[in-house]
C-alpha cells in the first residue's frame, strides 16, 4: 500500500513578518483571528512552513530541506511546531495511491493527529448511515456528523468506491466489481473512511456494528446533523452575528409590508391596569397547560385582540447605522424578530372566517385569503395533529422571514428561529392561560402549504410553528 501523505495548511493560513518575528495567522470558526508566534525561525523551517502555505509536501520532503538548509540540529524544532499545527487542527492531509491524489482529509477540530490503520482485507464494511457528499468551494466533501474531519474526494475512484458501499462489501469485492482502480487504491480509501467514523463493520450475520449503538441508533440523519452543525465542536464554520451579507444584500424591514386587503383593528388592553390588576404570575405558571378539549362558543374578537396585544405586538423600533430592530413582549435572538405572525380564523365572534396576517406595529389583521380548500387543509393538518381530532377555532401559524436572521447569523440562524418559537410558544402559553383560553402547541405543520395558501417563496418566509387557541368548555 502506498503511504504518501501530502501535508498543507488549511485554506486561509498565512505567514507574515511583525517586528521581525515570523507569525501565523489562521482564524477559528467564530471569526476571531488567531496568531502562533515562530520566534527565531530559520531560514529551512521558514520555507518549510512556505510549502505548507502552498501546495505542501510530505513528510520526508519537508524534513529533508530543513536538514539540508539548517542542518539537522533544527529537525528537533521543525517536528516540534508540526506536531503543534497538527493538534491545533491546521493540517491537511492528502492521501496518494498509485501516485494519484485520492482523497484529502480536512480537520475541523482541535484533534490529536489523525491516526490511519488498515482495515481487515476479509471484513465487510458498508458506509456509515450518517455520511453524505455534497458540493463545497467546487469540490465533493464527504462528511458526518459522527466526525471531527472532511473528506474531500479528489478524483472518481473514491466516488465509485462510495457508491458500491451502500451494501456491506469487502475489500476484495469491491476489488472486484469496480474495474480499472488498482487494489492499493481500494484499501488506501477503506483505511481513510474508517479512521474518519464514515464506515461501519458488517458483522458475520449481517448486523451493522452502528446499527448496535443505543444512543446512535435512535439519532435519525437529519437530527443528529442540525445537533452537529448547530453547535461548536464539530465544524469550522463561522459561529454567531457574522454580518455576512452586509454591503451585499440589502437587510429586509424589521416590520414586514403590509399586506393589502381588508383591514379589521383589534382591540387594545391597558397594559398599566394590567400591571396593577393582571393575575399572580406564579399562579398563571403553575395553571398553564396544553388544553386539546375545546368549547362550543367561539373566541371572541376582543379576546383575540389581547392576546395578540400581550403576546405579539411591536412595542418599539430601534433603528442603527447599519440594521432595524425591534422590541416585542417575547426574546428573539439579536432582536431580528424575524417571525410572522398568521392566524388562520376557523370561527370567532366578529371576525369572519379566513387567513389574516397580523401587523404587530398597528395590531390589526389583514385578510390574506377567505377560506379557500388550502386554508381549510391546513386546520385539517391541525386537527389531524389534535388526539381528540378537534378543530382548532384559530390556528396561529408563525412564519420565518429567514432573511432577517440568516442576514446576521452564520451556523446558528434556524437554530436560533427555532428557540425564538420555543419563546413565543411559552409566552402565548402565559397570555392564554390569564384570559383563561384553551391553547396548545402543535408538533409539526406542512411548510409548502402554508407557503402556497399565502403566496410567498417558500425558502424566503414560510412556516415554522402552529398553535391552537381556543375558548375553553363551560
Amino acid at each position: 500500500m502506498s503511504e504518501t501523505s501530502i501535508l498543507s495548511f488549511l485554506p486561509g493560513i498565512s505567514l507574515e513578518q511583525q517586528n521581525e518575528e515570523w507569525v501565523l495567522n489562521y482564524q477559528t470558526g467564530t471569526y476571531s483571528k488567531n496568531t502562533i508566534s515562530l520566534p527565531n525561525c530559520s531560514l529551512g523551517i521558514l520555507q518549510a512552513w512556505q510549502v505548507l502555505c502552498g501546495d505542501g509536501g510530505t513528510r520526508e520532503q519537508l524534513s529533508s530541506l530543513v536538514q539540508e538548509t539548517d542542518g539537522l540540529s533544527k529537525l528537533p524544532e521543525f517536528y516540534y511546531y508540526l506536531e503543534q499545527f497538527e493538534r491545533l487542527g491546521l493540517i491537511c492531509q492528502t492521501f496518494c495511491a498509485d501516485g494519484t491524489p485520492l482523497a484529502k482529509i480536512v480537520p475541523l477540530v482541535r484533534a490529536p493527529a489523525f491516526a490511519i490503520q488498515e482495515v481487515s482485507p476479509k471484513q465487510s464494511y458498508v458506509l456509515s448511515r450518517f455520511a453524505y457528499l455534497h458540493r463545497q468551494n467546487n469540490q465533493i466533501v464527504l462528511e458526518s456528523p459522527l466526525s471531527k474531519v472532511q473528506l474531500v474526494i479528489l478524483d472518481w475512484r473514491g466516488g465509485a468506491i462510495l457508491a458500491e458501499l451502500n451494501q456491506p462489501c469487502s475489500y476484495s469485492q469491491l476489488c472486484q466489481k469496480i474495474s480499472g482502480i488498482s487494489a492499493n487504491a481500494v484499501q488506501q480509501f477503506l483505511n481513510l473512511l474508517d479512521a474518519a467514523k464514515m464506515l461501519s463493520e458488517v458483522k458475520i450475520e449481517g448486523e451493522i456494528a452502528e446499527d448496535k449503538q443505543d444512543a446512535l441508533v435512535q439519532w435519525e440523519f437529519h437530527d443528529l446533523l442540525f445537533h452537529s452543525k448547530v453547535r461548536t465542536g464539530r465544524h469550522r464554520q463561522p459561529v454567531g452575528r457574522t454580518y455576512r451579507f452586509l454591503d451585499k444584500i440589502p437587510q429586509l424591514p424589521a416590520i414586514k409590508n403590509q399586506v393589502t386587503g381588508s383591514i379589521i383593528s383589534l382591540y387594545r388592553p391597558d397594559i398599566e391596569a394590567l400591571k396593577k390588576n393582571d393575575l399572580p404570575f406564579t399562579r398563571v405558571l403553575e395553571e398553564r397547560k396544553s388544553i386539546r378539549h375545546y368549547g362550543n362558543q367561539p373566541i371572541s374578537d376582543r379576546q383575540l385582540g389581547e392576546f395578540l396585544y400581550r403576546s405579539l405586538r411591536v412595542r418599539d423600533i430601534l433603528k442603527t447605522e447599519t440594521e432595524e430592530l425591534s422590541n416585542r413582549p417575547y426574546p428573539s435572538a439579536g432582536a431580528c424578530y424575524e417571525l410572522e405572525v398568521y392566524t388562520t380564523i376557523n370561527c370567532c365572534a366578529h371576525i369572519p372566517s379566513g387567513l389574516y396576517h397580523y401587523n404587530p406595529q398597528e395590531h390589526q389583521l389583514s385578510l390574506v385569503s377567505p377560506k379557500t380548500s388550502q386554508v381549510e387543509a391546513l386546520l385539517e393538518e391541525a386537527a389531524q395533529n389534535n388526539p381528540e381530532r378537534q378543530t382548532p377555532q384559530i390556528l396561529i401559524i408563525l412564519a420565518a422571514r429567514f432573511p432577517r436572521v440568516t442576514w446576521y447569523y452564520e451556523s446558528i440562524a434556524y437554530a436560533g428561529i427555532l428557540k425564538n418559537v420555543g419563546a413565543v410558544f411559552q409566552t402565548m402559553y402565559l397570555v392564554a392561560t390569564t384570559l383563561d383560553l384553551a391553547p396548545c402547541a402543535i408538533g409539526c405543520g406542512n411548510a409548502d402549504l402554508f407557503a402556497a395558501a399565502v403566496g410567498t417563496d417558500y425558502y424566503a418566509e414560510s412556516s415554522v410553528g402552529e398553535f391552537a387557541l381556543c375558548s375553553k368548555q363551560s
